[in-house]
């Protein structure tokens, strides 16, 4: 178990917190849509701005790694996502100003979310545990994005979008203070020592060109891109689209919402572990295109359920967050496994570039899709929405399926 190395338990605390502002914009979208006036396709942007901080910076964030000790670029993330959030807070009708500071959040999450990674995988001993430690950290993205949801909308509720901000930024703090007192600096690195940058630094191509080569390693990366397209686009749109089921069933509060999309978040954590382990039995390729089968159906269910009553919206939402998240953890252990070790700063980098990538078409997607189908009024919309991100993962199942002699050598 990963849990043998309290490094790894720092990091999964450090994750939490690092992740306590993830859900702040999507829980006040609606109020600053209303405030400032959004269409659903700007309101999406501004959702999608973070992962282009996000794209920007993992691919020079990530190679560092292979170089110099991750803890230092963690805690220059970590007061990044500080500046962002807290910034964002001031922000007034100034549509640009918060694509900017939004993007500067998810600037400051790249130099977290994968080096914290690379954390664990240079304290970890290779093999299982390592696997293990992976999954664990995958998995507990969940939780720091079902906290942030809960804490995000106790917030809301009682008093503003802006204390929201204001008040989330304390959780990166809180995680730079975790890696500073109590993860070690590396014995093969200085603290002080310079850094030279270059172009191969941001944009690694030999060594990408290398993962890439290893088919087994395209095939996770390509796969992860299309999950994190429909994960990151329902993540922001989901207390949206309970707020326009509200409307068909007013008996229920923003914060109950939030709660609830907390909670069906949490849901997300054991799936992806349990999902691991049962792809390391079954094989993973198998695992991967049956779970975003069920997640392309669980969607269109939940659509089709909006004006019923409050229970069954509820479950047929967990029943889709479970298969969202079921094969997320498969699909960053089934790279970090197939790479070469001279590359797998690299590698990771490029992986969560290409997913996070996703997560930057995702959110403006579907607003866009909803704009052009009726809007956030309409039952239809949301369903044409859904389909919209779900369709790349059933494409890829598709593509794979057709070639099935070269996908089964994907174990």
């Amino acid at each position: 178990m990963p849990f043998k190395t309290p490094s790894t338990i720092r990091m999964l605390a450090a994750q939490i917190f690092a992740l306590f502002g993830f859900a702040s914009y999507p829980v006040c979208l609606k109020a600053i849509q209303s405030d400032w006036g959004l269409t659903n396709f700007e309101s999406g942007v501004i959702a999608s701005s973070f992962f282009f901080g996000y794209v920007c910076v993992v691919p020079f964030a990530t190679a560092l790694t292979d170089r110099i000790d991750a803890r230092r670029i963690y805690l220059l993330g970590s007061f990044i996502s500080v500046m962002g959030l807290f910034l964002f807070s001031f922000v007034q009708q100034n549509y640009v100003l918060a694509c900017l500071l939004m993007a500067l959040n998810g600037a400051g999450f790249a130099a977290t979310y994968m080096p914290g990674l690379k954390i664990i995988s240079d304290r970890v001993n290779p093999g299982s545990d390592l696997s293990r430690a992976v999954s664990f950290y995958t998995a507990f993205f969940g939780i720091g994005v079902g906290l942030s949801y809960l804490i995000s909308g106790w917030i809301l509720q009682n008093l503003n979008w802006q204390a929201v901000f204001a008040l989330i930024a304390i959780g990166p703090l809180c995680s730079l203070l975790v890696v500073f007192f109590s993860i070690k600096p590396s014995s093969h690195t200085h603290l002080y020592q310079a850094i030279s940058i270059q172009l191969s630094d941001i944009f690694p191509l030999q060594q990408w060109r290398l993962v890439l080569q290893n088919e087994n390693s395209a095939k996770f990366i390509l796969g992860y891109a299309f999950h994190c397209l429909e994960l990151f686009a329902t993540r922001n749109w989901l207390v949206a689209y309970f707020l326009f089921c509200a409307t068909l069933n007013p008996k229920i509060s923003i914060e109950l919402i939030t709660v609830v999309v907390g909670c069906i978040n949490f849901i997300g954590v054991p799936s992806s572990i349990i999902g691991n382990e049962f792809a390391r039995k079954w094989g993973r390729l198998p695992w991967i295109h049956t779970i975003m089968i069920g997640s392309a159906i669980a969607a269109i269910s939940l659509c089709l359920v909006a004006g019923m009553t409050w229970w069954i919206v509820f479950f047929l939402a967990a029943i889709h967050a479970i298969f969202i998240m079921a094969d997320s953890a498969t699909l960053t252990a089934g790279l970090v496994l197939s790479v070469q070790e001279k590359v797998k700063g690299a590698a990771m980098g490029l992986h969560s570039l290409m997913g996070f990538g996703g997560g930057l078409i995702g959110p403006a997607l579907f607003g866009y899709v909803l704009d052009i189908t009726g809007g956030q009024t309409t039952q239809n919309a949301w369903l044409f929405a859904y389909i919209a991100i779900g369709l790349p993962s059933i494409l890829y199942v598709i593509y794979n399926l057709t070639h099935i002699k070269e996908a089964k050598k994907l174990v």
